[in-house]
C-alpha cells in the first residue's frame, strides 16, 4: 500500500510541477534534480504591502502520502510577519487542519501571497508582531518594509 501511495504522490507532484512550469504561473519554481519531493519557489511581495519589491524564497517538502497530507512550506528568506516565525514556519489553516487533496501547490502559494497582503494577527505565530500589527499598524509596516529591504532584495 505504501508503494502505491508513493507512486500516486510522485505522479501528482510531477503533474503539478509540469502545470506550473508550462503555464505562466505567478511563481518561479524549481526542484531538486535528485528528489521530486523537494521544490524551491520564489514569490514576490504583493503590491501595496510592506513586502512589495521583495523576493521571498520558500522551500516545499512533500510527504510520501501527498496529496492526502499537506506539503511543508518553509520561508528561507527572513520576513517580518505575525504568521511566519524565525524558522520560516507558516501559520496557515490550509497547511494544517483545513488541508484537502484538491488543493495544489499553486493554490497554497496564492494563499501565502494573500496572507502577506492580509496578515491574521488574531492567530499569530509570533505574538509580539501580531500585537504590533493590531496596535500600531504604522510601526508594523515600517518594520516589515525595513526587514524586506534588508533580507528580500538580493
Amino acid at each position: 500500500m505504501f508503494k502505491k501511495m508513493d507512486k500516486k504522490a510522485t505522479q501528482r507532484i510531477e503533474k503539478e510541477y509540469k502545470a506550473m512550469i508550462s503555464n505562466d504561473s505567478l511563481y518561479s519554481i524549481g526542484r531538486d534534480s535528485n528528489d521530486i519531493y523537494k521544490w524551491k519557489t520564489m514569490i514576490h511581495g504583493p503590491r501595496g504591502t510592506p513586502y512589495e519589491g521583495g523576493i521571498f524564497n520558500i522551500d516545499i517538502k512533500f510527504p510520501t502520502d501527498y496529496p492526502f497530507k499537506p506539503p511543508k512550506f518553509t520561508f528561507r528568506t527572513p520576513i517580518y510577519h505575525p504568521n511566519i516565525n524565525d524558522e520560516g514556519s507558516i501559520c496557515l489553516d490550509i497547511l494544517k487542519d483545513k488541508w484537502t487533496p484538491t488543493l495544489t501547490v499553486e493554490k497554497v502559494l496564492l494563499s501565502i501571497t494573500l496572507l502577506l497582503e492580509d496578515p491574521n494577527p488574531d492567530d499569530p505565530l509570533v505574538p509580539d508582531i501580531g500585537q504590533l500589527f493590531k496596535n500600531n499598524r504604522f510601526l508594523f509596516d515600517q518594520r516589515a518594509r525595513e526587514f524586506t529591504a534588508r533580507h528580500a532584495n538580493d
